[in-house]
């Protein structure tokens, strides 16, 4: 679902869902279709057919009569179809990603503190949102920014127009762009934002299936070649699991410390365009499908370097060091199908928890969170996103 448009409904649209053909509940402005999970609800269709287009911020609060735990948020997250169109009538209640309701007694807001020791800001709305990424939840990165709009106010990157050549000319300074490169935006449904806008525009777009495409049969022929210096397909089989471990330590070091260099960018043009050309334009526009995946001439590039490592480490035999390097090529085609699955996929229960730790890398805390196959590598080196006690 995420990756298209999520549309508005009104009150009274939301109301007519109220049956077992199709069944809508709301809570805050999110709009749900449970109507596939009425069947498989523990307490059986006819609890969740009680609030059939209603709001179900009480029920679910209610742990004394009807506590859910965190699998019933994740049901919900999996089943978001739109937005309520906000309205006198429209209620302000809070989903469990939202802003909670922060007010003293006297009714003046006070700002949650995030868990990165930071204050929450409200936006034009009066929504509590993070103040480096504008945002509160991931449902946020699916909603369409207004173009105009957004230009008007934060004069940065015009989204209707080619945006190398504004990022080239537009003499930003490092600290102007850092902060508005991570306060991701969302181009129309099935769309990308014009990169160049010429004919090196299909060059920039690459699709998720072109990955396993053009590096499988690589991978397949090198473990060919490399599989008549063993003498047992064990051996083989270890060095390629080698390969597969070494990758995740690259995957976690380039994330860091190539693609996350921000701060350490030198304050000009070329600094700045690299950075968003190579990494950027993702964490300024998370939901494109075609700048998602690694294009296939940028990762022969960076691979490159990678094939004469394992031949140098592994010096004494070329087919040890093949095997290797051919389970790290694997290790990166596993790590951007699953970049890509946890953007734009539902996932199967067990991959949930990763969808959700990664999409907080963009709305949440961008300097932490590097690994994206496995948070292993962050909690090893102390970059994890922390679980939070407060949340936006």
């Amino acid at each position: 679902m995420p990756g298209r448009t999520l549309p508005t409904f009104t009150l009274a649209e939301v109301e007519s869902h109220n049956s077992d053909k199709s069944c809508f509940v709301t809570l805050g402005r999110n709009v749900y279709d449970v109507t596939d999970f009425l069947d498989s609800h523990p307490g059986g269709a006819d609890l969740v057919l009680e609030y059939a287009g209603k709001d179900i911020t009480a029920i679910l609060k209610d742990e004394s009569s009807h506590a859910h735990s965190d699998a019933a948020y994740e049901v919900l997250s999996d089943s978001l179809v739109g937005f309520l169109v906000s309205s006198p009538t429209t209620t302000n209640s809070n989903s469990s990603n939202s802003k909670p309701n922060n007010t003293n007694a006297n009714g003046n807001s006070k700002p949650p503190i995030l868990e990165d020791g930071l204050e929450a800001v409200q936006d034009a709305n009066g929504n509590w949102v993070h103040p480096r990424t504008g945002m509160s939840c991931e449902e946020d990165l699916t909603k369409d920014t207004d173009i105009a709009s957004d230009y008007k106010t934060h004069k940065f990157l015009d989204l209707s127009r080619p945006l190398f050549p504004q990022v080239w000319f537009g003499n930003f300074s490092k600290e102007f762009y850092l902060d508005q490169v991570h306060r991701p935006r969302h181009y129309k449904a099935g769309a990308s934002a014009p990169l160049f806008g010429n004919f090196l525009e299909p060059l920039t777009k690459t699709p998720w299936w072109v990955i396993p495409i053009v590096w499988l049969p690589p991978v397949g022929y090198g473990l060919y070649l490399a599989s008549k210096g063993f003498s047992s397909p064990l051996g083989e089989v270890g060095c390629f699991v080698l390969g597969l471990f070494f990758w995740t330590i690259a995957e976690y070091g380039l994330h860091r410390f190539l693609f996350h260099l921000d701060y350490y960018l030198p304050d000009n043009r070329i600094g700045i365009t690299l950075h968003f050309t190579l990494h950027g334009i993702h964490h300024y526009l998370p939901m494109d499908r075609y700048r998602l995946v690694m294009p296939p001439v940028l990762f022969a590039a960076l691979a490159a370097p990678f094939w004469k490592l394992a031949h140098a480490v592994f010096f004494w035999d070329w087919h040890i060091a093949t095997a290797v390097y051919c389970g790290g090529i694997f290790g990166y085609i596993c790590y951007d199908l699953t970049h890509y699955f946890l953007h734009h996929q539902n996932l199967p229960l067990w991959w949930k928890q990763l969808k959700k730790y990664h999409l907080e890398h963009h709305f949440l805390d961008y300097e932490n969170g590097f690994g994206v196959t496995s948070p292993f590598w962050d909690k090893v080196f102390g970059t994890e996103i922390k679980p939070k006690d407060k949340r936006v």
